[in-house]
């Protein structure tokens, strides 16, 4: 009986410790959702707040390459780039629409 009580004992240890090795080393999905992509921008619709976007990889959202049209988040960013500029942006469906939430201009 004591051997089982140890067995279960150090079963629970094990397991206990691999779960918080797992939990430090897991993306959370915040920061898997806050990983830039790189595009380019292919043109730019003021009126209607979108944004065409010929981009890589769309890891957070399982896409792959392509070229799209996003909403935008913020009108503004439609202020800070022009067909031909080189981005780095994050984009979400919010309400099943795509739309860029953060964006960055490269130099």
């Amino acid at each position: 009986m004591k051997s089982l009580v140890k067995a279960v004992i150090a079963a629970s240890f094990i397991l206990s410790s691999a779960t918080a090795v797992y939990a430090e080393s897991a993306p959370t999905t915040a920061a898997a959702g806050d990983a830039m992509s790189s595009g380019e921008v292919k043109k730019v619709d003021k009126s209607a707040g979108k944004m065409t976007i010929k981009h890589g990889p769309l890891q957070n959202l399982g896409m792959d390459g392509m070229t799209m049209v996003f909403r935008v988040k913020d009108p503004g960013m439609l202020e800070q780039v022009k067909v031909g500029d080189k981005i780095h942006f994050v984009a979400e469906e919010p309400n099943g629409q795509l739309t860029v939430t953060q964006l960055k201009k490269d130099n």
